[in-house]
């Protein structure tokens, strides 16, 4: 007598193993998306956590810029006052030593074109 038992059971074997791949596939969805979820929370937190001091490094540099214009504007108001009093300065000379301040013009003229001159002849030169 041939009995059939091991090929009735070949059902039972495929279906157990096709209800175990489908159960490790749902486990591997699960921790999958488990792991997914806890990065998705990670990056929401680093986010989070970085937003407040990305804008406190904006306000820093805000108010460097600010400082940087301020003393920009600082240095160039008292370099214009220095100006006009050097302005003011030399007009008043001028005025009290005329023929002084000329010949001091004159003079300062004269030194100019003679360094000039000589620049530019040692430059022919070469």
């Amino acid at each position: 007598m041939i009995t059939n038992k091991p090929f009735e059971s070949s059902p039972n074997l495929v279906d157990q193993a096709a209800a175990s791949a489908d159960r490790a596939i749902k486990s591997t969805q699960r921790v999958a998306n488990d792991a997914l979820d806890a990065l998705s929370s990670g990056v929401h937190d680093v986010r989070d956590q970085a937003a407040p001091a990305l804008e406190r490094g904006s306000e820093k540099l805000a108010a460097l810029a600010q400082r940087s214009v301020d003393a920009v504007r600082g240095s160039t108001q008292h370099l214009k006052e220095s100006a006009l009093r050097a302005s003011d300065t030399t007009v008043s000379y001028v005025k009290d030593e005329p023929v002084k301040s000329i010949l001091i013009a004159a003079a300062t003229g004269a030194a100019l074109m003679a360094l000039i001159g000589l620049l530019t002849r040692s430059h022919h030169r070469n």
